[in-house]
């Protein structure tokens, strides 16, 4: 049984639009809960999404409730930041709500991806009663160093980009056939638009406004289960590890070759079966089964190996493996950088790192799932060639490694700022090299990222940069690369200066995680749940990935998505979106790198159409970055709404 439109009224009056599934005698028979709290509009944001999920836990025995959090969808409210004060304790409104219901037995469980992942492990730190589990996927414990905003104090794109992306969504109408004053509401939600991308910007240090929300400020916080999904495809790899070696209560981590996307609906295979996953879970700690979850390896990893690199989404060469006990207790193994070399000691010389601006081309999306398809990181010998790098001599016997490479670095720079990015490759025979893990670091935040300081020309500073986590099989005759670069383009935002860093080798270091004894598990594919009944296809989804060298030297890369168009037959609405990002920069000036994104969506249904146009630009100079935005509203061919933002934010230590 299906509710397309159930209303929870929060304390303060306001209704948060909601869509619910039960089993058919949940009302004789109350049944656990499963909520979804978010932000992207259950009636068609994730509705597709949501037919592939709810069907599945409903014939499990369990309610599921989409929940759109206010100001978005059809909900009342505005909402002016994410995981802000009021949506956790709303959420907690929420799950107080469900659990009274009558065909609700009062156990309640979480279950989110991105946001709704965060906002689950947010909500669990607060301890309601009724929450007994939650299943984070792709979701972080550090706002800051862990997010969409800032790698290694560096400044990411992607806080730019997805404070475009949410511009967009946060600009989409309400249903008209849900809401009578739609357009009132969708006008005054557009006039009060917050202009996410400057605002976040103004926190370029680790503050409190990234505290706040962040599991590692309060690990003993949480109480309830956690199971932790991940992929290695995906920007947030580091946090179900990271929450098994920290968590106090009941936690297992559950890591797979995915891009940003549930196990079971991702293109990066193989799949794996994440009802069975999720329903086990649940039905551990909201009903009490005993069926052996809590027992599971604290860690289930695929091990990945070489394969030829392509940007294209699909399967990964590897292996699943189940470590009992995390972190594991094998002891580490070191390289130590030498002139063109990994070595067995460390030696006495000195190397100069000074890389083109566009170093970074091959890197593919920070946040891998976010686009049609290509994605993921290409043949990176383009940007080994723009960067020192370090190889060992061919590997005797194979080498896996599982978890977060350390880098130490001793270096001087001839400039007050700047940065350096790490890359751990692996390289056949032939010469490809495969990225296998990578980070990159402000160099400013040589004190932490609380405290960030110019450098003083020429002095030596000492850093420790641990790499994102990875699971990967090094073959016999392959070779290790650490690559190290001056720039990472169009992933991190250049430095102001073109930076000359020089690292003293005998104090640098490149620590593996060797990969202990546990041993090889199978993991059950995805089931049979299909999305019934199926979104018709209007418009099919496609990309397109486009290099030039402009006529002033210029590297432009432009990246345009169809992300197709839907229409959904359970209320008719006809959903569609573009977007395109252009990254610009000369190989020789930081100054001149230039980021813009357009997105559009549409909607219609019978006379009712709206179109939304959100054109955004971010430019800076040696002293602060520029923004610029635009959004567009139509209804029919009618123009209802235009408003721009132009703002500046100082650069600070970034």
């Amino acid at each position: 049984m299906i509710n397309e439109t159930l209303w929870i009224e929060l304390r303060d009056g306001r209704r948060l639009a909601t869509r619910l599934w039960l089993p058919d005698d949940a009302r004789n028979n109350p049944v656990p809960a499963i909520l979804e709290y978010l932000p992207y509009r259950q009636r068609d944001g994730t509705a597709e999404r949501d037919e592939g999920n709810y069907p599945a836990f409903v014939a499990a025995g369990y309610a599921g409730v989409r929940v759109d959090i206010a100001g978005n969808g059809d909900s009342d409210g505005y909402m002016p930041d994410e995981y802000l004060e009021d949506e956790l304790a709303s959420g907690e409104e929420v799950i107080e709500w469900v659990a009274a219901q009558p065909w609700c037995s009062g156990a309640v469980g979480m279950i989110g991806i991105s946001w709704g992942g965060y906002n689950g492990l947010q909500i669990a730190m607060r301890r309601p009663r009724a929450l007994k589990a939650i299943v984070t996927a792709s979701s972080t414990h550090d706002r800051y160093q862990q997010c969409t905003h800032y790698l290694g104090g560096c400044l990411l794109n992607d806080n730019f980009n997805w404070g475009a992306q949410m511009t967009a969504f946060s600009c989409r109408p309400p249903d008209p056939e849900v809401r009578k004053d739609w357009r009132e509401v969708w006008t005054d939600r557009m006039q009060r638009l917050p202009f996410l991308a400057a605002d976040w910007l103004r926190h370029q240090r680790h503050s409190a406004h990234w505290k706040h929300g962040s599991v590692c400020e309060d690990w003993q916080a949480i109480q309830c289960a956690v199971l932790a999904v991940g992929g290695w495809a995906d920007s947030y790899s580091d946090t179900p590890p990271v929450l098994v070696q920290h968590l106090t209560a009941p936690v297992k981590a559950l890591l797979g070759p995915w891009e940003h996307r549930y196990p079971n609906i991702a293109k990066v295979g193989p799949r794996a079966d994440f009802h069975g996953e999720v329903i086990r879970w649940f039905d551990r700690w909201l009903k009490g089964c005993q069926n052996g979850a809590e027992d599971l390896p604290a860690y289930r990893a695929y091990i990945q190996e070489h394969q030829r690199p392509s940007p294209r989404l699909a399967a990964r060469k590897g292996r699943w493996v189940g470590e009992l006990e995390w972190p594991a207790k094998s002891p580490p193994l070191v390289f130590y950088p030498a002139p063109g070399a990994l070595a067995e000691k460390a030696v006495c010389a000195d190397v100069t790192v000074c890389s083109a601006q566009d170093t970074g081309d091959a890197a593919g999306n920070y946040c891998a799932g976010m686009r049609v398809d290509d994605e993921l990181p290409d043949d990176q010998r383009r940007d080994d060639e723009k960067s020192v790098c370090f190889d060992t001599e061919p590997l005797k016997e194979p080498l896996e490694i599982l978890g977060a490479p350390i880098v130490d670095i001793e270096f001087s720079a001839d400039r007050a700022q700047g940065l350096l990015a790490f890359r751990l490759c692996d390289v056949s025979p032939d010469g490809a090299s495969d990225r296998v893990s990578f980070m990159a670091f402000n160099l400013t935040h040589h004190n932490g990222h609380e405290r960030p300081a110019e450098l003083i020309p020429n002095r030596r500073y000492q850093i420790r940069v641990p790499l994102r986590h990875c699971g990967h099989r090094f073959n016999a005759g392959h070779r290790l690369r650490l690559a190290v670069s001056t720039a990472y383009w169009p992933m991190v935002w250049p430095s102001p200066t073109k930076t000359a860093v020089k690292l003293h080798l005998e104090n640098c270091s490149l620590t593996l995680p060797k990969r202990g004894d546990g041993g090889d598990i199978t993991m059950p594919q995805p089931g049979g749940f299909a999305v019934e009944p199926a979104f018709e296809r209007l418009r099919p989804a496609s990309c397109k990935t486009d290099r030039a060298t402009l006529g002033g030297g210029e590297c432009q890369l432009t990246l345009s998505d169809d992300l197709g168009e839907t229409r959904n037959p359970h209320n008719g609405i006809e959903s569609g979106a573009t977007v395109r990002q252009i990254f610009s920069v000369h190989p020789d000036n930081p100054l001149s790198a230039r980021a813009e994104t357009v997105w559009e969506y549409t909607h219609r249904r019978g006379d009712w159409s709206t179109r939304v146009r959100s054109e955004n630009v971010m430019t800076a100079d040696a002293r602060e970055f520029r923004l610029f935005r635009k959004i567009s509203a139509y209804t029919g061919n009618e123009l209802m709404l235009e408003k721009t933002w132009d703002e500046s934010v100082p650069r600070d230590c970034c």
